[in-house]
């Protein structure tokens, strides 16, 4: 039941990061829309705590808002030594056959996130803002990337690295689950001064 009501004021919590980040930047509803691309009754949606956005649509809105991802999903006050424990984890995207993404942990312009997908899930993200890169260490399964048109297949214990504003995927590419981790690093140009 603890569970449930934490994934109820999820939504709520990360309205408001959203519409305190838009008001402080001076930002109208028409404004970010124009800026972000994700329509006004979205952002209407988002703000009001009425809809589980999309990693893509948070993304989109964390770009155009200058604030990092984690920023939007998680309220913890940066400090020297932050500790998340896994029980405190809300997934933040579910696959068709139970896949999940986590937001481990993040701090300022590094996020640490823990990736589930079932076999035949996949995950295409659009690109995100200009010099993020992501690394992704695979722990069980087969993952195959797709960067651009440009696919690899990556093993358990393997890793790899690569510009994450260009579009990408990560396809469970075995008959067995895949479990990866994966760090995102943007740039320093996005967070605020």
């Amino acid at each position: 039941m603890a569970d449930e009501a934490l994934v109820d004021q999820m939504p709520l919590a990360i309205g408001r990061r959203v519409r305190d980040a838009r008001t402080s930047r001076g930002l109208t509803l028409d404004q970010l829309a124009d800026i972000s691309g994700v329509s006004r009754r979205m952002i209407v949606n988002v703000e009001g705590g009425a809809t589980n956005a999309s990693i893509a649509t948070l993304l989109r809105l964390s770009t155009a808002l200058a604030v990092p991802l984690a920023e939007l999903v998680d309220d913890r006050p940066s400090a020297p030594l932050v500790l998340t424990r896994a029980a405190e984890r809300t997934p933040l995207w579910h696959g068709a056959s139970g896949g999940t993404a986590e937001l481990v942990a993040s701090s300022d312009m590094l996020e640490l996130w823990e990736w589930h997908l079932q076999p035949g899930e996949a995950y295409v993200s659009e690109p995100h803002s200009a010099g993020t890169r992501e690394l992704l260490h695979v722990h069980s399964g087969r993952l195959d990337v797709d960067v651009a048109g440009e696919r690899v297949t990556v093993l358990a214990g393997d890793g790899v690295s690569f510009g994450a504003d260009a579009p990408h995927g990560y396809f469970c590419a075995g008959r067995r689950p895949v479990r990866f981790s994966m760090t995102v690093l943007e740039p320093m140009s996005r967070m605020r001064p």
